[in-house]
């Protein structure tokens, strides 16, 4: 687990601390602070030593990027302080663990040896191994900070990703889309985890029985939310899950998410997307004890009110702990996160303190 993160040079922090890392984190702050880059970065530290495809999947959810043919151009210079590469402009992420050991990652944009054209390099130090990783990279990039991802190269990455295990799950505010559900679901089926699923599925609506996804034949459900069909413990008749509404598809994305994340990171942009305040403290305890249960630790970012005072409810009933719940609140221009800590948070709640 991360017990601190120091970023350097990345999208909108020159500099940027945060320390008091727990197992759960919840970051707030004002719109264009920085919440999701914090979220991004973190997956850059962790995912892009042996999975270089997680510069393009950044690039695509931004927006950044342009599908020429069957190219794409990824405007890599989005990811740099003041959107530019100038020669030796570098991106440096470093992560310490609760052992102390740290690794960091490097972005950096430099001239090629032979002959001087620009290129991006990445580099990774693994400070376990007490050693640079062999996952060096060098790709060419364009004067105004692109670079061209081609068919062969876009499928090299995305055959290297299959065999790697999974770390890192991202949730976006829009959640997993179909084909990815059914993926994770598929890994987990007829396992312990499979049944945590189906409880936190309980949390919408506590008559669920069983879920099972149907994704090919003639009975193939079609639309933004298809692919899983759900069984109530008193009706005979299988329900798409798309009519149990957007909750429902959001906390399936949650669960699925966590438990094919074990023994790595938990990401979930805008968690309470789609969530009426009434399940949140369901949903908190949901991730939290599953967390605990498989080793994962948790960054997610909210804007509501309801959000954090829900997550205060399970940090209340928790002892201090140094891998606890914490909360970040990000405030542009400023150097480190302020820290709400177990105690504080349920303070804060309790007396009305805004910590947003």
């Amino acid at each position: 687990m991360l017990k601190s993160l120091k970023i350097e040079n990345f999208r909108c922090f020159p500099s940027f601390e945060m320390q008091q890392l727990g197992r759960l984190n919840l970051i707030v702050g004002t719109n264009n602070s920085g919440k999701t880059s914090i979220l991004e970065a973190i997956q850059l530290l962790i995912a892009l030593p042996t999975n270089h495809a997680i510069l393009s999947d950044i690039a695509v959810d931004r927006s950044e990027y342009i599908n020429e043919n069957t190219d794409t151009h990824l405007a890599i210079r989005h990811l740099f302080y003041n959107h530019k590469i100038d020669e030796g402009d570098q991106i440096s992420i470093i992560g310490t663990d609760y052992t102390g050991k740290l690794e960091q990652t490097l972005l950096k944009g430099q001239k090629n040896r032979d002959n001087g054209s620009p290129e991006l390099y990445i580099l990774h130090w693994d400070d376990v191994e007490n050693r640079v990783q062999n996952t060096s990279l060098w790709m060419p990039i364009s004067q105004d900070g692109i670079i061209i991802i081609d068919s062969q190269r876009k499928a090299n990455w995305e055959k290297s990703f299959s065999r790697l295990p999974p770390k890192t799950r991202f949730v976006n505010s829009s959640s997993f889309s179909s084909e990815q559900m059914i993926e994770l679901f598929e890994r987990i089926v007829i396992t312990p985890e499979e049944d945590l699923v189906i409880e936190a599925l309980k949390i919408i609506e506590h008559r669920i029985k069983r879920i099972a996804n149907v994704s090919s034949g003639k009975y193939r459900y079609e639309g933004s939310h298809s692919g899983f069909i759900i069984q109530l413990t008193d009706e005979p008749q299988r329900i798409p899950i798309g009519s149990m509404g957007d909750g429902m598809w959001r906390i399936l994305g949650l669960a699925l998410a966590i438990v094919n994340a074990k023994d790595g990171v938990l990401l979930v942009d805008e968690i309470d997307t789609g969530l009426h305040f009434t399940v949140m403290v369901d949903m908190w305890k949901m991730l939290w004890e599953t967390a605990k249960r498989l080793n994962v630790q948790i960054f997610a970012t909210t804007h509501s009110n309801d959000c954090w005072k829900s997550l205060a409810d399970i940090a209340n009933a928790e002892n201090p702990s140094e891998d606890g719940i914490t909360i970040h609140r990000i405030e542009k221009g400023k150097p480190h996160s302020i820290v709400f800590t177990e105690r504080q948070i349920a303070i804060a709640a309790e007396e009305g303190i805004e910590v947003r």
